[in-house]
């Protein structure tokens, strides 16, 4: 009988203000599991921008707040996965520029 397939929560990928500018910054680490769920969290005083190629504006977070993509929601566990790869990188860079605050990456994948 295989082991049952289980939840597992990735380490924090985090940049504190300090680090974010008008130009793009990495956050964390690439994937190294396919996520299932992710959240971002801007616990900054300043709007960010968000990126998986490092040059494209793809997702803004407002100052002192957060998206959560579910990209599982509803599916069967072995019915055709909807996942972020293996390997995507997470960029940050400024809107406005922030003073305060971090930004935050959590990952939730499945084992």
């Amino acid at each position: 009988m295989a082991a049952p397939y289980q939840v597992k929560f990735d380490t924090i990928r985090t940049v504190d203000h300090s680090g974010i500018s008008a130009s793009y910054a990495i956050v964390g680490t690439t994937l190294t599991h396919p996520a299932r769920l992710i959240s971002i969290t801007n616990n900054t005083d300043g709007d960010m921008f968000f990126s998986t190629d490092g040059t494209n504006n793809m997702l803004f977070v407002a100052k002192n707040s957060y998206k959560l993509f579910d990209f599982c929601t509803n599916k069967r566990l072995y019915d055709d996965r909807f996942e972020l790869a293996i390997g995507v990188q997470m960029y940050v860079k400024q809107s406005t520029a922030p003073t305060s605050g971090a930004v935050y990456l959590e990952v939730i994948y499945g084992e």
